[in-house]
């Protein structure tokens, strides 16, 4: 059910196509819940069904039409009460913390590789949110700039908050895990160095 609620927090920006949704969860929100257009689609039009959003066709190309989709009150509402309710965890499925519990199976070359892509792919992540952060910072954020324009002053200073907020923990849980990996590069070395 995260995914409706990942739809109806863009959706209080402004009014989107699937397609601008998808864009986005490819470049603000995939960082913290990812979802491919297949499911984005059947969920926009089950939260039009249900009474949370209102599409309506508008223009596309010169001949083509395509569905934008802004929120309802009743969307506001179900999207507020689920911010107002407490989160509940689902257990975990971590493919690398997994393989890491049984690395005695795999070659030492093969062993070293899987924490060394792990380095590599939580570096391209830091960076990532690392710049998110220098967005918010320096109000280049379009989406973020986005949302301030269209909510009441006062409110700008804990928007911009709470957004910084995510990032830095996102940052935090990266270089956790290059240092959880750096140390199984070190105990591997460490347990194989006599062979």
């Amino acid at each position: 059910m995260s995914l409706r609620y990942a739809l109806l927090a863009l959706l209080t920006v402004e009014p989107m196509t699937g397609y601008d949704l998808f864009k986005h969860f490819e470049s603000s929100v995939g960082y913290v819940w990812h979802a491919p257009d297949s499911q984005i689609y059947p969920e926009l039009r089950r939260m039009e069904s249900d009474g949370l959003l209102e599409g309506r066709e508008v223009p596309w190309g010169p001949r083509g039409k395509k569905t934008e989709y802004r929120i309802t009150d009743e969307g506001v509402k179900a999207f507020r009460a689920w911010m107002n309710t407490d989160l509940e965890y689902s257990r975990e499925r971590d493919p690398a913390h997994l393989k890491a519990a049984y690395l005695e199976w795999a070659d030492p070359e093969a062993a070293r590789s899987q924490m060394q892509a792990h380095i590599t792919h939580y570096r391209a992540r830091l960076e990532q949110w690392t710049e998110k952060i220098r967005e918010i910072d320096g109000g280049a954020s379009p989406m973020l700039n986005k949302r301030l324009s269209g909510i009441a002053p006062e409110e700008h200073l804990k928007t911009v908050a709470f957004k910084r907020f995510t990032y830095e923990g996102l940052i935090a849980r990266a270089e956790h895990e290059i240092a959880w990996a750096e140390r199984g590069l070190a105990l591997i070395s460490e347990l194989y160095s006599t062979r």
